[in-house]
């Protein structure tokens, strides 16, 4: 009669790995495409999955791309049962682009940029993006609401993300 081994205790402490890349994973889902309330269901569920199994956490980054993996596959399989896959095309670039980008502090360095970027703009085309973005509005309502043209809005708003675009590039790099 055999007996199981019992686990063997590696110091790995679940709460540390949450608390380390829970945001990280949550901000990789919502560029994927998840709604906040989807990216906090599928966040909960890749921890969920990688602490059931035997997990090694052999350095951030390597555990940062095992999370974001396990993330992307719940994503896809959850658009697969709603009938729904508008998954990011090439997903190596997409993660190649997102280590780039966010490195290891889980964009809080990104965030920092993107605040400082936005107070950088006129209080008009800051207006103008977060009605567009945070509010949802079209751009006949934003034109409205700034007394323009629609094609006025659209310009405005174009130059606006090319400005926060150079802007965030510069400091990040």
């Amino acid at each position: 009669m055999s007996k199981a081994a019992a686990p063997q205790s590696t110091g790995f402490d679940p709460r540390k790995l949450i608390e380390t890349h829970q945001a990280g994973v949550w901000r990789y889902l919502r560029a994927l495409g998840c709604s906040p309330a989807e990216a906090d269901d599928i966040t909960q569920e890749t921890f969920l999955a990688v602490l059931q199994k035997p997990f090694d956490d052999y350095n951030r980054a390597a555990t940062a791309a095992y999370l974001r993996k396990a993330a992307y596959n719940l994503f896809i399989t959850a658009k697969r049962k709603a009938g729904r896959v508008n998954a990011v095309e090439d997903v190596e670039v997409f993660d190649e682009s997102w280590d780039r980008w966010v490195s290891n502090d889980n964009g809080e360095a990104m965030l920092d940029a993107l605040r400082e970027c936005l107070r950088a703009l006129t209080e008009r085309a800051r207006w103008a993006l977060e009605m567009r973005f945070r509010d949802k509005l079209s751009r006949i309502e934003i034109a409205d609401n700034l007394g323009i043209t629609e094609h006025g809005a659209k310009n405005l708003m174009q130059r606006a993300k090319q400005q926060l675009r150079g802007c965030i590039e510069g400091k990040v790099q």
